[in-house]
């Protein structure tokens, strides 16, 4: 199934050759190191340029932000590191790094350090909080060193790439030059990126080389586990996206591909037509994406933020990427008032994590079970405990008023389960767009919903509108088709359709009048 990520532009802007993009994490920019010198903000809600930087007039490759002193770090083809105040745009450091051309930097997560890799085939460690002294070097790639990214999980360690097609990695703190701890080798040609698996859950590094294909192998048994091929040109960046289940790739073939995160199958591929791809930088906790091509820079929004979400009768459950937590809001506070719009204070509590991603979330109508749906299965777990109860492939999961359930299959092929066990299975005589559950089974085609009934394949009734949603009265006697811009309100007259059974009257294609 594929993730169904609806995928939006929210900047599109024209300049000279971006090498380095990077996000700020609170502020909506965007940070563009280009190669004629200068560096550019944008913000990407209003789509405007909000402040610019003549570095050097030498290639920029890379700016990073460093926001706990307010600083934006770059490193140019002069061999110096500056550092700026991005609030005044004052310099508040230079120093000349490196005998060869500066490829990266990295900034640490917590402590003053900044990492520099270069074409002179080192990496260095410098120490802002000792005024900037190079405390460590690293030397044992055969040539360029492109990258060097932090290990979020132990902060000790860091990972490089070089063109000598290796990737290292090393571990700071034991003295003034330092031996690499272990080298990966698989790729065939020179390494361009290199990054770690943001969440730590999965021991994985990624990689992307001038070999056209990119590797995730993992860092314990240093194994290559997967390579995805597909680019037509050299790979210039890759990554683990930090919320989503999905891996990011460009190259110089100008496209972005979007891969699974854990099947690996290629679930999109983005042109842009702003040439080569050199550069990606994601967001923590947000669906945002920016990427710097030959001719400028785009953000892009991935998918939806809308919260995976469902409510019974004050439990709430909701999905956090693959994590499913839950709170209560019948245990709030009795004496508090809560004023309208105000936060309510939530004790909020881990369940676990759902085997699948879920892009549905829903409880069984009497708030026991729930059920996730997403990555083309389902399953139905214990609300207390989240235990397996059941599970299948599915498109699309729906409950009926009894605790019967409904799924959709990619043929568009509808079965009902009563009681965990497959009870009956149709394939309604159009393409079926969209099902919904409650006292019928509603299913969408392309001008009209058809609703049936939970017992047996039978039409109860046509009805030519196309809703976005379908709502049902807790006694099933009136239904609400909500549609993109009017509502209809209905009334379902349970005995009605039951006489009608009854009697063997003839039932049209419209159903039960």
């Amino acid at each position: 199934m594929p993730l169904r990520l609806d995928i939006k532009k929210k900047l599109s802007a024209r300049s000279d050759r971006v090498k380095c993009v990077d996000f700020h994490p609170t502020e909506p920019w965007t940070l563009s190191a280009l190669y004629s010198g200068n560096i550019f903000i944008w913000d990407y809600n209003t789509q405007t340029l909000v402040k610019q930087l003549e570095v050097c007039n030498l290639p920029v490759r890379c700016a990073k932000f460093v926001t706990r002193k307010q600083w934006i770090a770059t490193a140019s083809d002069d061999m110096h590191v500056r550092v700026f105040n991005y609030n005044t745009l004052e310099k508040a450091h230079e120093f000349e790094a490196h005998t060869d051309y500066i490829r990266y930097i990295a900034i640490h997560p917590t402590l003053p350090y900044l990492l520099s890799s270069s074409d002179d085939m080192s990496i260095k460690l410098w120490d802002w909080d000792k005024n900037w002294a190079n405390t460590q070097v690293f030397e044992g790639h055969a040539h360029y060193v492109m990258m060097c990214q932090w290990n979020p999980k132990d902060t000790n360690l860091f990972a490089s790439c070089s063109l000598d097609r290796s990737i290292k990695v090393w571990g700071v703190g034991g003295g003034q030059t330092s031996s690499c701890h272990f080298t990966l080798t698989g790729h065939q040609r020179g390494v361009n990126c290199v990054e770690y698996s943001p969440g730590g859950e999965k021991p994985y590094i990624i990689s992307g080389s001038d070999d056209r294909t990119v590797k995730i192998w993992d860092y314990q048994t240093k194994q290559c586990i997967q390579t995805l091929s597909g680019h037509t040109n050299n790979v210039s960046y890759a990554l683990f996206h930090p919320t989503l289940p999905i891996i990011l790739t460009g190259s110089e073939d100008g496209t972005v591909r979007i891969w699974h995160g854990s099947t690996y199958r290629l679930e999109a591929t983005l042109s842009y037509f702003l040439e080569r791809v050199w550069s990606i930088a994601v967001l923590k906790g947000s669906n945002t994406a920016s990427i710097g091509y030959d001719e400028g820079t785009v953000v892009i929004k991935l998918g939806s933020e809308e919260p995976v979400a469902s409510m019974h009768s004050g439990k709430i459950i909701w999905a956090k990427g693959n994590e499913i937590q839950t709170a209560n809001l019948k245990l709030l506070d009795e004496g508090a008032q809560a004023k309208e719009g105000e936060k309510l204070p939530l004790s909020v509590k881990d369940m676990g994590a759902a085997e699948v991603f879920p892009q549905y979330v829903c409880h069984h109508p009497n708030g026991r079970l729930f059920a996730v749906c997403g990555d083309g299965e389902f399953v139905i777990y214990t609300a207390q405990a989240l235990r397996n109860k059941s599970y299948g492939p599915a498109l699309e999961f729906v409950w009926a008023h009894s605790g019967s359930y409904g799924t959709r299959d990619s043929n568009g092929k509808i079965t009902v389960f009563q009681d965990f066990k497959e009870s009956f299975s149709f394939k309604p005589p159009f393409v079926v767009e969209e099902i919904y559950g409650g006292r019928l089974l509603g299913v969408r085609g392309g001008d009209f919903i058809c609703f049936y009934d939970w017992t047996e394949y039978r039409l109860i009734r046509r009805i030519d509108v196309v809703p976005r949603n379908v709502i049902w009265s807790e006694d099933g006697n009136n239904v609400v088709l909500v549609c993109p811009d009017s509502f209809y309100v209905l009334k379902h007259d349970k005995d009605a359709v039951q006489a009608a059974l009854v009697s063997g009257a003839q039932v049209d294609e419209d159903g039960i009048e």
